[in-house]
């Protein structure tokens, strides 16, 4: 983590090449994108720079968390780069984070990271609070799952 960024991060080795883990990050993105019980709608997701990226979180109890924004960088199999600082058509909103996808080939596999910067301590903190560590770990564990799943059905 580097405090001067309000930054917080997982990583994951998983068993598959980028290509595969960049095709379930894309095609597959409900089925991890929420530790279960939640799962996550996919309202729209136009990998491009400016792209809308938006989804509605929904819990087991009824509770739902919205997430609009944009992408600000997309490279195919590497790297995806969001924001909910803007809404599509560049049009400024409340932010609370910009998330970073890294899919850099390691050995046979791929190491994923995901991270979050913040524009504060006081969000990054939130966010913390809100469960990031264990969350985001567990959507790790479910995109190598269905990463791994998809190389042996390859």
């Amino acid at each position: 983590m580097s405090d001067n960024l309000h930054e917080l991060s997982v990583t994951r080795h998983i068993a598959a090449p980028p290509s595969v883990v960049w095709r379930v990050w894309t095609q597959q993105t409900a089925e991890f994108w929420c530790p279960k019980p939640w799962r996550a709608e996919i309202i729209e997701m136009d990998l491009r720079p400016g792209g809308r990226f938006a989804m509605l979180m929904k819990g087991p109890d009824g509770e739902e968390m919205p997430s609009d924004g944009v992408f600000l960088e997309v490279v195919p199999e590497r790297l995806a780069v969001t924001t909910d600082a803007f809404r599509a058509g560049w049009i400024p909103a409340e932010p609370f984070m910009t998330g970073i996808f890294a899919f850099e080939p390691e050995g046979d596999g791929t190491r994923y990271t995901g991270t979050a910067r913040h524009w504060s301590d006081e969000a990054m903190q939130s966010h913390k609070d809100m469960g990031f560590e264990q969350g985001w770990a567990i959507v790790a564990d479910q995109l190598a799952e269905l990463a791994e799943a998809a190389m042996a059905a390859d």
